[in-house]
């Protein structure tokens, strides 16, 4: 909200740079990192691909320029896309070997367990006032697994002649910032220290899935689906890089 001019030309004019760059070198099949954030407040939930999309942020209207942009390129040029519409990617692979590292960390689940291991003073909520039934934020949360299965059977859906499609993809649960605290301190056995503040601005309420179409054409099936499961992988991973801070 704060730099829009970044996500614009990133997200917008990169893209189409990218995307022409392809067409140049015959290239005309691309896989689109899209975002549940491109619908704003949902009028309904779970949400399905048939959902107004009315972005309330400078990061889900780009996203959803590219998408156009995209729909845009099969007609004019035959470019072929599948934009997976990610909620919240989270987790870690289960084997300990790739996990979250940003920086800086902009992440929920990543940030509160920072705060477990002690690399972060505390967690901050913004906003405890949301119609929600503890007053915070709810949003599926999605393991990083199986968001790379998705984009694998997208691939090949593609390379099997299919057309461009959009997706959801989530798990269909919705858990709020707070249950995602709590979850992380019985998975942890760690007291976790928060610090609410006021709202952001540009955060919906409430962001859950329905990724039936993803199921039902792709043959998708999240295998990580439990909160504590994913947030025990990101644990896992968050206690290797404890071991490498300085």
């Amino acid at each position: 909200m704060q730099h829009p001019d970044k996500y614009y030309r990133n997200n917008v004019t990169n893209t189409l740079g990218l995307l022409d760059a392809m067409r140049a070198q015959g290239v005309n099949k691309f896989i689109f990192s899209s975002t549940a954030a491109t619908f704003g407040e949902p009028q309904y939930t779970p949400i399905d691909e048939r959902h107004p999309q009315q972005p309330i942020n400078p990061y889900g209207r780009t996203k959803l320029m590219v998408e156009q942009a995209l729909a845009d390129y099969d007609k004019a040029y035959g470019f072929k896309s599948v934009c997976l519409r990610y909620f919240n990617a989270a987790g870690a692979d289960p084997e300990g070997q790739l996990g979250e590292r940003h920086d800086p960390e902009t992440h929920l689940i990543p940030l509160v367990l920072q705060a477990a291991s002690g690399r972060r003073p505390h967690i901050s909520v913004f906003g405890q006032d949301y119609e929600t039934p503890d007053g915070t934020c709810i949003r599926d949360y999605i393991h990083i697994n199986d968001l790379c299965s998705a984009h694998w059977l997208a691939l090949q859906s593609l390379l099997n002649g299919q057309g461009s499609q959009r997706y959801n993809l989530g798990n269909g649960n919705g858990f709020s910032v707070q249950e995602v605290i709590n979850t992380a301190q019985q998975v942890t056995g760690r007291t976790i220290p928060v610090h609410f503040g006021p709202r952001r601005a540009g955060d919906p309420a409430r962001l859950v899935a329905d990724a039936t179409q993803a199921r039902q054409q792709l043959g998708w099936q999240p295998q990580y689906a439990d909160l504590a499961t994913i947030i025990a992988h990101a644990w896992q991973w968050e206690q290797m890089a404890s071991l490498r801070s300085p």
